[in-house]
């Protein structure tokens, strides 16, 4: 039995969550986060259903026929992101997310690498801080677990999940981590959100990697 693959204009929902997909993908482009076809970039259409970039497309000339209409349910369909059971993984986990976009932004891409040995980034002291959700103070301790990158996806989101699950009260776990020499997943309650923690958090890693230049 062929697979349906729905696209924007059949339903509100579906149509909206679409056009926030192409328009947070034209966005990293257009600062250069997503080189070549690298990155992917989805939002809850509702309880069990999320719109998701498929492999292989420009994400700064992304179209309808673009965007894959996902059941969290059901197996993935054709010309699925070989990273889309990350996305899909957190949208089961945490139905409050209500966007998840994942870039290879300079700043993230390389600082993961860097702290790929220690497991993690803790954002400490930085005023921008406070442009993540629930972070009211510089002073908070904020943590981005950093993982070795994984082609086998499904093995990593379970990973992932283990992790954050793992969090205790002392730390602010970070909306968001980070893959080695890879990038940064980012997400929100909303396609603004995530887009908001996407800009902050790689505003963030430029600014520690400028720190660790001019401190022991």
């Amino acid at each position: 039995m062929a697979t349906t693959v729905h696209l924007a204009g059949e339903g509100n929902d579906e149509a909206h969550a679409v056009a926030e997909v192409i328009a947070a993908g034209r966005r990293a482009s257009a600062r250069h986060w997503v080189p070549a076809t690298s990155g992917n970039f989805s939002a809850r259409i509702d309880a069990g259903r999320i719109a998701i970039t498929r492999s292989g497309v420009d994400k700064g000339a992304l179209l309808a026929a673009d965007i894959l209409i996902q059941p969290l349910d059901a197996p993935l369909l054709p010309r699925s992101s070989a990273e889309a059971p990350l996305h899909v993984a957190l949208y089961h986990q945490h139905p409050e997310i209500g966007a998840i976009f994942h870039v290879h932004s300079p700043a993230a891409t390389v600082i993961a690498r860097l702290a790929e040995a220690e497991g993690r980034v803790i954002l400490n002291g930085w005023e921008l801080q406070k442009a993540l959700a629930g972070v009211t103070t510089h002073e908070a301790r904020v943590e981005v677990p950093v993982f070795a990158n994984e082609q086998d996806t499904e093995t990593l989101a379970a990973r992932v999940d283990a992790r954050f699950a793992a969090f205790g009260a002392d730390v602010h776990a970070a909306p968001g981590y980070l893959l080695s020499g890879h990038g940064l997943y980012a997400w929100g309650r909303t396609p603004a959100e995530a887009a908001r923690h996407l800009e902050a958090l790689e505003a963030l890693f430029d600014f520690e990697l400028s720190y660790r230049r001019f401190t022991p």
